[in-house]
């Protein structure tokens, strides 16, 4: 079993940044490819951002490339998600996800594990 707690979320204007935690309570998080999704009312659960287990390997939904930075940090068995240039369209729910590694990095039904998710506001 994995828990994930994300943080970091809240209000921002356009163009601000914010930067999203994600802690897993198990050791062996070093060999979990850890992903971030978002879900705003009424719509399917979108993948934002993907890491493998080594941190080497990062993966991005076009939407975000170019604006989205993920990171892991394994001695303290968190992930990050830099955000940056945020748009009005960013706002959702943000859910950091965990499973064994392999690969395919997009589908949320491949994770495992979910956090409870953090709100992202962005404002116009």
């Amino acid at each position: 079993q994995v828990q994930l707690v994300e943080s970091g979320g809240g209000l921002v204007q356009a163009g601000g940044s914010l930067r999203l935690s994600c802690a897993a309570s198990r050791r062996t998080f070093s060999s979990y490819a850890m992903g971030w999704f978002r879900q705003t009312p009424g719509k399917e659960r979108e993948f934002v951002a993907a890491i493998n287990w080594s941190g080497g390997r990062p993966y991005y939904a076009d939407s975000v490339k170019g604006r989205f930075t993920i990171s892991r940090e394994n001695a303290k068995n968190t992930v990050y998600l830099q955000m940056n240039s945020l748009k009005p369209e960013d706002t959702a729910v943000y859910y950091c996800a965990a499973k064994p590694d392999s690969s395919t990095y997009y589908y949320a039904k491949e994770y495992q594990y979910w956090g409870q998710g953090t709100q992202v506001t962005v404002s116009s």
